[in-house]
Parts: structure tokens; C-alpha cells; sequence
């Protein structure tokens, strides 16, 4: 019996994952507005940066297909709105989520505040295995004047810590840390754990990222789908 090995063992692999189901995980983003979330999915989804962006509006829901390892990955995300009116929204678009990245505005003190609420609101009613990342944004700002900084590093990561989140600080602008926070997602995320999300069908688990420009590891399979959501996430 023959077996395949080398450079035909690995296209077989990638044309089965190519010709397989994708592995869905529904992600969600909450925080302060103005403090990035839009940025940050752009940034991963579309690979670029807007300037004085608008504010969202209910949410947007971003999708993109990775492959990862011998799998294809389809984030389903949820960039919600900050804006307080809309935080009883929130609950429609993190039910059944696998992950959830809270992010807050290194530069303001008040948003690590926001933050830490979102965290609390969703270790009490997300899934109990829901995995969640807290974001600083901004850190280009005090790359170029750390008198920018309100919230310092340390104080965030022990919060983090204790309560046993993933950690990054991150630059929308400059793209740094952006694919790190999902390559630390995905490892977190267990390779057959299988959710529905509202109307979008199995959620499966299981990617490591890490996009062009910051240490590869991940492919792109084709444009990002990206529409707004004005109303509700069913």
C-alpha cells in the first residue's frame, strides 16, 4: 500500500479542508463607544484603517473564512454599538457566542471601567464557556507621547489575570497585536465544541490566526462579507 507524503500530502490536505464544511465561532465585541471595536474587525477582516470612523448603529456582522492548520475557519462577527441606549441590545448578539472581545481605550480611564462591566455581564450570562479577551486599544497614541496613557498595563493585566481573561493591548491603526488576539482565542476554543448561534446554524471552534505582517499561520480564502444590522441579531 502506498501512502502520500511531501508536497502531494499537503495539497490533499488543503483541498479536503478547501472542500469541507467550515467551522464557524461566533464572536462578539463589546465596549465604550469610540474606543475601536470597528477598527480592530476591520482591521482583522478587511486588512485596513479608517480614520474618524462613524459611530456603529446596532451592530454590525462581519464574516471571514480562514484556513488554519488542515481547517477552514468562517468567523461570524458581532461588532456591537457602545452607545448606552443600545446596551440592551447586547444580549441578542452575545447569546451562543464562543468568544468575546471587550475592548477599552487605553487613553481613557472610564472605558477600562465600561470594560470591566461587560466582563462581569458576561461571565454571569454568556456561556459559562464563553472565551473572552480584553482589548486596551490605542497604543499607537502612546507610542507617540506615553503621557497619553490613563491606563496603565499593569493594572489591566492583573484584572485580566484574576479574572481569567486573555490580555493584549493593541493598535487598530498600526494593525499590532490584532491577529494575536484571535490566534489566542482560537487556541482557547475547543476543537469540537459545537453551539447554535441565532440563525447561523453549528458553531464550531478551533482556530489559531496570525494574518500577514504579523508572523503568518493563517490564509485568507476569498473577500469578507459585511453587512450592518440595525435591528436585532435573530
Amino acid at each position: 500500500m502506498s501512502s502520500t507524503t511531501g508536497i502531494e500530502g499537503q495539497t490533499n490536505t488543503l483541498n479536503a479542508t478547501l472542500n469541507g464544511k467550515p467551522k464557524q465561532v461566533k464572536l462578539v465585541l463589546l465596549g465604550e463607544s469610540a474606543v475601536g471595536k470597528s477598527s480592530i474587525v476591520l482591521r482583522f477582516v478587511n486588512r485596513e484603517y479608517i480614520e474618524n470612523r462613524e459611530p456603529t448603529i446596532g451592530a454590525a456582522f462581519l464574516t471571514q473564512k480562514c484556513v488554519y492548520q488542515d481547517r477552514t475557519i468562517k468567523f461570524e462577527i458581532w461588532d456591537t454599538a457602545g452607545q448606552e441606549r443600545f446596551h440592551s441590545l447586547a444580549p441578542m448578539y452575545y447569546r451562543n457566542s464562543q468568544a468575546a472581545i471587550v475592548v477599552y481605550d487605553i487613553t481613557k480611564a472610564l472605558t477600562l471601567d465600561k470594560a470591566k462591566s461587560w466582563v462581569k455581564e458576561l461571565q454571569r450570562q454568556a456561556n459559562t464557556d464563553i472565551v473572552i479577551a480584553l482589548v486596551g486599544n490605542k497604543l499607537d497614541l502612546c507610542d507617540q507621547d506615553e503621557n497619553e496613557r490613563q491606563v496603565p498595563k499593569e493594572d489591566a493585566q492583573a484584572f485580566a489575570d484574576e479574572a481569567g481573561l486573555l490580555f493584549f493591548e493593541t493598535s487598530a491603526k498600526s494593525a499590532q497585536n490584532i491577529d494575536n488576539i484571535f490566534t489566542a482565542i482560537a487556541a482557547k476554543i475547543p476543537l469540537e465544541n459545537n453551539h447554535t448561534s441565532g440563525g447561523s446554524g453549528r458553531n464550531m471552534g478551533g482556530l489559531r490566526t496570525g494574518l500577514q505582517g504579523n508572523g503568518g499561520g493563517i490564509n485568507l480564502m476569498q473577500q469578507p462579507s459585511i453587512e450592518n444590522s440595525n435591528a436585532c441579531a435573530c
